[in-house]
């Protein structure tokens, strides 16, 4: 599938609700790009840890692996080259070569090749008042680069999760225009209800960008649950798809135009000006 920057571009969501088995988790991102290419998408992006959903770590880090180990992140890049299209993977668990898990978004180019990586910078280590608590931080290393990328979008930002809560992150993606910023997720149910479709509006209006986050939903095996809402969401902050709590495949369109329009109509980027340092008496 060719696709013409600038053009309006048809994408796919896909909302899952990733397992222990990353085989099977292969097998539904792999379906999900031959479905979206059957429609006509340009590009599917998958949510926040596709490839293997597992709060237990000692049962997990045996699917762990290297980059160029991991097999959903395999079977993904076939699948791209088979159909010609993009794929941006939300994120994967991959080993980096120091031992410690990196959580990393991948993007695929329509020949099968890794265009861009992105590791998540923000950690998870939180007490919710529903007596939940996580700590990615005690596997994880964060992550210490801004990754943006050329795509038929436009300029795509990568960013993953928790990272949506942190708008230093996203004013550097505003200042290097990015059209199309992604923030794959895996959100609690708690905190889903009450920040989402908040936070998510908040960043696009801020960056003057279409924002696509897609992300987990229901009961997964290991026994936690998650949000889902997979969004589309244009640069007025105006929702353009919610996919509600069902797992499946959702399309929208990114038009570049509706960004020129935002921009012109409210130019914010090109009106920031440097916050001077408060001086504390």
């Amino acid at each position: 599938m060719t696709a013409t920057p600038g053009d309006p571009q048809r994408i796919a969501i896909l909302q899952m609700t990733s397992g222990i088995d990353p085989v099977a988790n292969a097998q539904t991102i792999v379906q999900a790009v031959r479905n979206a290419a059957g429609e006509g998408a340009a590009m599917l992006f998958t949510p926040e840890m596709s490839g293997l959903i597992d709060r237990n770590r000692g049962r997990a880090a045996v699917h762990v692996v290297p980059e160029a180990d991991n097999p959903v992140l395999a079977k993904a890049r076939d699948a791209a080259a088979a159909a010609g299209m993009w794929v941006a993977l939300g994120s994967l668990a991959i080993r980096r070569d120091d031992g410690r898990w990196a959580n990393r978004s991948l993007l695929i180019d329509p020949a099968g090749a890794i265009a861009a990586r992105y590791d998540k910078i923000h950690m998870f280590d939180v007490d919710l008042a529903s007596g939940e608590t996580w700590r990615e931080s005690s596997a994880y290393a964060p992550g210490e680069a801004v990754v943006t990328v050329q795509t038929p979008l436009g300029r795509l930002g990568l960013t993953i999760c928790y990272d949506i809560r942190f708008p230093a992150l996203f004013e550097e993606l505003g200042r290097q225009s990015c059209d199309v910023i992604a923030i794959p997720a895996a959100f609690t149910v708690p905190t889903g209800t009450a920040h989402w479709h908040l936070l998510q509006r908040a960043r696009a209006v801020e960056a003057s960008a279409w924002v696509v986050a897609a992300a987990q939903t229901g009961h997964h095996a290991d026994g936690r649950e998650t949000y889902g809402h997979s969004l589309v969401i244009d640069p007025w902050g105006e929702v353009v798809l919610d996919m509600g709590s069902e797992p499946g495949l959702g399309f929208a369109t990114i038009d570049a135009a509706r960004q020129a329009q935002v921009r012109a109509q409210l130019p914010s980027l090109a009106n920031k000006r440097e916050i001077p340092r408060s001086q504390q008496t």
